[in-house]
């Protein structure tokens, strides 16, 4: 006798998901923004406190790529995919373009703040929409929020006076 495979089916409700996919795809393509161009000031930052700014930014583009895999991974478990390749976090960031070249670190700083700014922008709208859609999502964005907040407090510490 053949043994019947059956595919289980997704519980969540295909309008839920098509909403929070809504406010969870940005998050993911300004997050990716912000690890690759936090990655290239991580590369061209100078000036006296150079290490700490240097392995600060190390940490920034590790949370970033973090909360990015978090928001990607919701929008796949409620069944939608997520297009995070590399042109379309190009066409779709809404980020400004970081300064080619060596830059001192109140620069690069300031500079990475606006980045993480435009992160918490799409984080912020994904945490106020998503109350009355998705609160599991809404809890996704919230997490991200928090630990932007504290990366760019570290960030700020640095040029704050």
């Amino acid at each position: 006798m053949s043994e019947v495979i059956v595919t289980p089916k997704s519980t969540t409700n295909p309008d839920v998901a098509a909403a929070a996919a809504q406010f969870l795809s940005p998050v993911v393509i300004e997050l990716q923004a912000l690890a690759v161009n936090g990655k290239q000031a991580h590369w061209h930052v100078r000036g006296a406190n150079f290490i700490g700014v240097h392995e600060l930014l190390d940490d920034v583009v590790d949370h970033a790529q973090a909360y990015a895999d978090l928001a990607a991974e919701r929008v796949v478990a409620l069944g939608l995919p997520v297009d995070a390749r590399i042109q379309t976090v190009a066409e779709k960031t809404t980020a400004k373009p970081l300064s080619a070249g060596f830059h001192k670190s109140d620069v690069v700083i300031a500079q990475v703040i606006d980045q993480i700014d435009t992160a918490l922008a799409a984080v912020n709208n994904a945490v106020k929409e998503l109350d009355e859609i998705d609160q599991t999502s809404q809890d996704v964005a919230i997490e991200i929020a928090r630990g932007l907040d504290k990366d760019r407090w570290f960030l700020f510490a640095h040029i704050s006076e």
